[in-house]
């Protein structure tokens, strides 16, 4: 068994050093060549740093066994939350900010954005914001459109809002239950300095996600012994704007 995790991790060490240079966000993501101040997909920088987010949550199936890995590690991470499960599991989410992490709007019923009005986007952005603030007393201006799917005119409201959209370099494809092995070498063969990765720690019920728990527990000491830093999207955003952000809503922040 020893022996078969030595010959595993050395070919990921070697997939890690060989893995050739990501293109630019101009080749891969329009929206954020056309929208700099308002999306982000993957950080234009040099240094290994990747952050972690999951989406649909919370939950009591899966999100506390994430967060429990996460704290194992000392890493801070990035939730994508749904104001209905917010309602559902107020407590699961005072504990995500209590420990540390970022969270971000996700809408409250998951719907595709792409076959809504403006007006059902800002419904679903705001009650999932209340939610959060009932949770936390706290809100957030990070926002990940459901299954990624945004146009130029949502976009463009997410901006008047005071929201910034978030989307991912990485999609480990996790939601399907693949299993840790392939969530792993997802990561692995995919990873560049500014990724952003998509991860779930929730789902429809009979979705099986505990190959993301077991992933978890593994990537994170195969990615810190290849250099890479584990940053919040908050940070990840501050990074790539060389640390200026306009915003006056980098950060989350507590209202009071």
């Amino acid at each position: 068994m020893l022996a078969r995790l030595f010959i595993l991790s050395g070919l990921i060490f070697i997939s890690l050093s060989s893995f050739p240079p990501v293109s630019s966000s101009a080749d891969y993501y329009p929206l954020q060549t056309e929208f700099p101040n308002h999306m982000l997909y993957q950080a234009q920088i040099k240094d290994k740093m990747i952050a972690l987010t999951f989406d649909d949550g919370p939950d009591q199936k899966y999100t506390p066994g994430l967060l429990d890995i996460l704290n194992k590690h000392q890493i801070k991470a990035t939730f994508f939350l749904m104001g209905s499960r917010v309602a559902k599991y107020p407590e699961v989410t005072r504990r995500m900010v209590n420990e540390g992490h970022a969270i971000g709007n996700h809408t409250y019923w998951h719907p595709n954005l792409a076959e809504a009005d403006i007006h059902q986007m800002e419904w679903e952005i705001n009650h999932t914001n209340n939610q959060i603030y009932q949770a936390t007393g706290r809100t957030t201006p990070w926002f990940r459109a459901p299954y990624g799917a945004l146009n130029e005119q949502q976009v463009l409201s997410l901006g008047f809002l005071g929201y910034k959209g978030i989307g991912w370099s990485i999609d480990t494809e996790d939601w399907k239950g693949p299993g840790e092995k392939a969530i792993t070498r997802q990561v692995i063969h995919n990873v560049h300095p500014g990724a952003i990765v998509l991860m779930h720690n929730a789902g429809h019920w009979t979705q099986d996600l505990s190959g993301t728990v077991e992933a978890l527990d593994e990537l994170i000491p195969l990615l810190k012994r290849n250099g890479y830093q584990f940053v919040t999207i908050p940070q990840m955003w501050q990074l790539h704007h060389h640390g200026h952000d306009s915003s006056q809503h980098a950060e989350e922040k507590s209202l009071k």
